[in-house]
C-alpha cells in the first residue's frame, strides 16, 4: 500500500516536469477567474465549491491517468464499450446490410463496406445504448450509481440535494435528467436552475457517447474510456463553473438533503426495451434534424460572412479569407492557449471549440476524426486533451434544446430559465476546458495509457 502512494506521488510529480503540464494547470487557474470575470455576484465566491470541483477531478484524473489500477480500469470500461458497439452492430447489418458496414471491416455475409455513412453506421447504435440504459434504469442500477454521485456532491462541495442529483444524472443522461428532478424544478433558485442548465450542456449522454465512439475508433481505438472520464469529469467542473457565475443567494429547499430521483413508469424488463428503443429513435431524428437545420443555417452565415469579408478586403486592401470557422477559430484561440499544448497544435484545437459553439459536437469530432487520420497533430497528447473539451453539449442549439425542454416540465420557470441560458452556455464551455485542463496536467505524451488506448482494439 505504501509503495502504491509513493509510486503514485512521484509520478504527480513527474507529470509537473513538462512545461505543456504546467501551462494546463496555470489554464486551470485562469479558467476559474475568467468564470469569476462572468459572476453575476463578483462579492460571493464559494471557496469549498471551487476546492472540492477541483479535488475531485484531480483525484479521479491522478487515479486513471497515474496509477496500474487506473489503467486497467480505464481499458476494462474501454473494451466493455466496445464490445457493446460488436452487439449493436448485429442490428444495425440485419437491418442495413452493407450500409451498416464500417470502413475496414466486413459484414458477416461478408459483404464490403461502402464508405463511412453516419445514417446507417453511427447512429443505429443510439437505439441499442438507449435501450440498454433503460434497462439499468428498470433494474435499479443506474439509479444507485447516480444516487452514489450526487451523495458525493452534496456532501462534500455542499450543494444542494437536487442540484447534485441532476448534476450525476447528466454523467449518463441528456435533457432526459431534468425529469429525475421534476418535483423539485418549482421551487428551485436561479442558482439551482443555472446548475441544472449547466451539468446538461457540459455533459454527454451514454447513448450518443457510443455514436462518437464509433466514429473515432478507427483512428483513436481507445476513444471510448476518454469520453466516459471525461463525462465523469465534467459533472464536478461544471457544478464548480456554475456556482462561480451564479452564486447561491438564496436558500434551496433541498440543502443538505439526499433527495431521490423519480422512478420510471416502466412495469416490465420488455416495456422498458420498448420504452427505450422508441426514445432512441425519437433521438436519432432529433439529431439529424438538428444538423440538418444547424449546418444548413451555418453554411448560409458562412456566406453572409465571405460575402460582406469581400467587400472589406475590396475597401481596405486586405487578403483575409473570411469565413465563420475562420472567425470562431481566432475567437477560441486564447481558450485553446490555456490547455497546455504544443504551439503547433492550439489552432487545430481552437478550430474544433469554433465549429462546437455552431455546428454541435457532432461536426467536430467527425472533424476531429479527419484531423487524425490526416495525422494532423503534432502529439497523441493534443487528440486526447481535444476530445475532452469538446465532450459536451455546450452549443447554440442546445440552449433550445435545453430551455425549451426544462420549460416545457416546469412552465413557471420558462422565463428565468430563458435568462440564464446563454450564460450557461459560457459556463459549460469553460467547465469543458477546465475538464480538458485537468487532464493536460496529468497526461504526457509518454503516458503509458495512449499507448495502452491505442493498441486497445
Amino acid at each position: 500500500m505504501a509503495d502504491n502512494q509513493c509510486m503514485f506521488g512521484q509520478l504527480v510529480i513527474c507529470r509537473f516536469m513538462t512545461s505543456l503540464n504546467i501551462k494546463s494547470f496555470i489554464g486551470m487557474i485562469l479558467l476559474v477567474a475568467l468564470a469569476w470575470l462572468f459572476s453575476s455576484q463578483k462579492r460571493i465566491f464559494n471557496w469549498r465549491v471551487v476546492i472540492w470541483g477541483i479535488l475531485l477531478q484531480f483525484l479521479f484524473a491522478g487515479f486513471l491517468f497515474c496509477m496500474p489500477a487506473g489503467i486497467k480500469f480505464f481499458l476494462f470500461v474501454n473494451n466493455v464499450v466496445v464490445k457493446l458497439l460488436s452487439c449493436a452492430s448485429k442490428g444495425t447489418h440485419f437491418v442495413f446490410g452493407a450500409l451498416a458496414v464500417s470502413p475496414g471491416e466486413v459484414s458477416p455475409n461478408g459483404e464490403q463496406s461502402l464508405g463511412f455513412l453516419l445514417a446507417f453506421q453511427a447512429l443505429p447504435t443510439i437505439v441499442f445504448f438507449t435501450a440498454l440504459m433503460s434497462i439499468l434504469y428498470y433494474w435499479r442500477i443506474m439509479p444507485f450509481v447516480i444516487r452514489c454521485f450526487a451523495f458525493v456532491f452534496t456532501r462534500l462541495m455542499k450543494v444542494s440535494g437536487a442540484e447534485s442529483l441532476c448534476a450525476a444524472s447528466n454523467i449518463f443522461m441528456g435533457i432526459e435528467s431534468a425529469a429525475a428532478i421534476r418535483p423539485y424544478l418549482e421551487k428551485m433558485t436561479s442558482s439551482e436552475l443555472f446548475v441544472v442548465l449547466t451539468a446538461g450542456m457540459a455533459t454527454i449522454a451514454s447513448n450518443v457517447l457510443a455514436f462518437y465512439t464509433l466514429c473515432l475508433k478507427q483512428q483513436f481505438a481507445g476513444i471510448a474510456g476518454h469520453l466516459i472520464s471525461a463525462s465523469l469529469l465534467s459533472a464536478p467542473s461544471a457544478l464548480l463553473m456554475a456556482k462561480i457565475m451564479v452564486p447561491e443567494t438564496e436558500t434551496p429547499v433541498t440543502m443538505g438533503e439526499i433527495v431521490e430521483e423519480v422512478k420510471g413508469e416502466d412495469n416490465s424488463l420488455f416495456e422498458a426495451v420498448i420504452n427505450g428503443a422508441m426514445a432512441g429513435m425519437k433521438l436519432i431524428f432529433g439529431i439529424i434534424a438538428l444538423l440538418l437545420a444547424v449546418l444548413g443555417l451555418a453554411e448560409l452565415l458562412n456566406a453572409i460572412v465571405g460575402f460582406i469579408g469581400t467587400r472589406v478586403n475590396i475597401l481596405f486592401g486586405w487578403g483575409f479569407k473570411w469565413s465563420l470557422d475562420g472567425l470562431f477559430t481566432i475567437i477560441f484561440y486564447i481558450p485553446a492557449m490555456l490547455l497546455g499544448l504544443p504551439a503547433e497544435d492550439i489552432g487545430l484545437v481552437a478550430q474544433l471549440l469554433g465549429m462546437r459553439i455552431l455546428g454541435t459536437e457532432v461536426r467536430s469530432y467527425m472533424e476531429l476524426s479527419s484531423m487524425l487520420s490526416q495525422n494532423a497533430f503534432t502529439s497523441l497528447r493534443s487528440a486526447v486533451i481535444a476530445s475532452y473539451a469538446l465532450c459536451g453539449f455546450a452549443h447554440v442549439a442546445s440552449v433550445a434544446i435545453f430551455v425549451g425542454g426544462i420549460s416545457a416540465l416546469v412552465p413557471s420557470r420558462m422565463r428565468d430559465l430563458a435568462r440564464l441560458g446563454f450564460r450557461a452556455l459560457v459556463a459549460a464551455t469553460l467547465a469543458c476546458l477546465m475538464t480538458a485542463c485537468v487532464v493536460g496536467v496529468f497526461i504526457t505524451d509518454n503516458s503509458p495509457l495512449l499507448g495502452i488506448a491505442m493498441q486497445s482494439e
